[in-house]
């Protein structure tokens, strides 16, 4: 029977993407692990692979196709010995014909199934201890001590996906799995509708009207819905870095130029590493909000802001209270060499507890970031800079930088904000702590 390709959910977020392009064309015989095509979602462009072999039959959603809704039918695929040509519209075989008196309907083919997904499928396993479920259902399940073999999936074939992890949570049922919906392909879905831009008025300058892509507009989506919806409020403070400046020259005058254990540590590294800290000293500041209750996590996973082309995207440190200053460091600079190349894994930049935005770099003395829904807290850095200070009642010069904590207030009260400021301060300014 044929099957159908369905546009797949990449992230959790996701609900409609643009099919940037194909990779193969009809006709093309497909193995598993082919790249067949690329999606553009809310985080980036990402490689879609096959995980059914087959030869592909129809390509119902051409390249350039924006507002693409999760589970739509974008393709067809043949099974071996099918004649990819008798595959009808409707992604079956094309029925025989019967008697004009007594027409016979053409069977319903199999329901539709995803067989394209930008991390590694879940191996389904009937009877045994294995259980089908998405990447970010099974952490979410085990950060809340939920077992999955409990739950009902309601995606495809029984998947648990995020939304049963969320009704467990809530004490709700698990859904049951929803019947097997006949494969037909719909019409191609039309682009997403624009709002008409407003019309020139005199006296108006010549300009360049640029495409918004679909990161540019989800990311316009969610941050218009975090600073609509989170009542932010702000915490500034100063920190001295010369001593950390001091330690990181020293520190990496002693590294390998080269080699397996060759490090350059950036104050960003630093910074890393004392938010971590100072979370796991006032875990209250370690936080999400939701409408069941306030979750609490046991682990800093440190999410830093990354620029790319026409967006923004936050790979994630995890458990970056438990590693090293030259481990951090290695690991930042993989991760944001594959962000800025399109290339991270799902898990690598969604989950985060807590977010980092540095425009020091920028030369940006200070500034006031928009929360990163659905986490409560985000840190911005700015440029150190020397300043006049007082240092034992004498005027002095020290490298001063600038962080101010954004927070949901629904769930970092003052007290708490000002407690973790201290705590990172604190870090910040007496380096050789975090090496403890």
């Amino acid at each position: 029977m044929p099957t159908n390709i369905l546009m797949p959910a990449l992230s959790p977020t996701m609900t409609e993407g643009k099919l940037a392009s194909w990779r193969k064309k009809e006709g093309d015989r497909i193995k598993a692990g082919d790249v067949i095509a690329e999606i553009e979602t809310d985080k980036a462009t990402m490689e879609v692979e096959a995980v059914d072999e087959g030869v592909l039959a129809r390509i119902a959603v051409p390249a350039g196709t924006e507002g693409v809704k999760v589970n739509t039918v974008i393709a067809v695929l043949a099974d071996e010995g099918e004649d990819p040509k008798a595959i009808g519209a409707a992604g079956a075989a094309a029925p025989k014909a019967a008697p004009a008196a007594a027409p016979t309907p053409a069977p319903a083919a199999a329901g539709p199934r995803p067989t394209a997904s930008a991390a590694p499928p879940a191996t389904i396993v009937h009877g045994g201890d294995h259980v089908f479920a998405s990447p970010l259902a099974k952490r979410m399940a085990q950060q809340a001590g939920i077992d999955l073999k409990s739950l009902k999936g309601s995606g495809p074939h029984g998947r648990v996906v995020k939304a049963d992890i969320d009704r467990a949570l809530s004490g709700g049922a698990p859904a049951r799995p929803p019947a097997a919906v006949p494969a037909v392909a719909p019409t191609p879905p039309a682009a997403m509708p624009v709002p008409s831009a407003p019309p020139p008025v005199a006296g108006m300058p010549a300009f360049d009207e640029v495409p918004v892509s679909q990161m540019r507009r989800v990311i316009a989506r969610r941050l218009a819905e975090s600073k609509r919806d989170a009542p932010h409020f702000y915490l500034s403070v100063d920190c001295r870095i010369d001593a950390l400046l001091k330690l990181r020259a020293d520190l990496n005058g002693r590294a390998p130029k080269e080699g397996p254990g060759a490090y350059k540590l950036s104050v960003n590294d630093f910074v890393i590493k004392a938010a971590a800290l100072a979370l796991i000293k006032v875990p209250a500041a370690n936080a999400m909000w939701t409408e069941q209750g306030v979750r609490r996590f046991k682990s800093a996973d440190i999410s830093v802001a990354v620029a790319i082309p026409d967006g923004l995207i936050t790979p994630i440190v995890r458990g970056a209270e438990n590693k090293g200053l030259a481990a951090i460091s290695a690991e930042m600079k993989d991760l944001a060499e594959r962000a800025r190349a399109g290339k991270l894994r799902l898990e690598e930049f969604q989950g985060g507890t807590f977010s980092i935005s540095n425009l020091g770099m920028y030369g940006i003395r200070e500034f006031y970031a928009v929360i990163n829904p659905p986490q409560a807290c985000i840190l911005s850095v700015g440029a150190g800079e020397q300043r006049p200070v007082v240092k034992d009642g004498a005027l002095a010069v020290a490298t001063v930088m600038t962080c101010t904590l954004s927070t949901d207030h629904r769930v970092v009260d003052g007290a708490i904000g000002a407690e973790f400021m201290a705590a990172f301060k604190k870090l910040i300014e007496d380096p050789l702590q975090m090496m403890l």
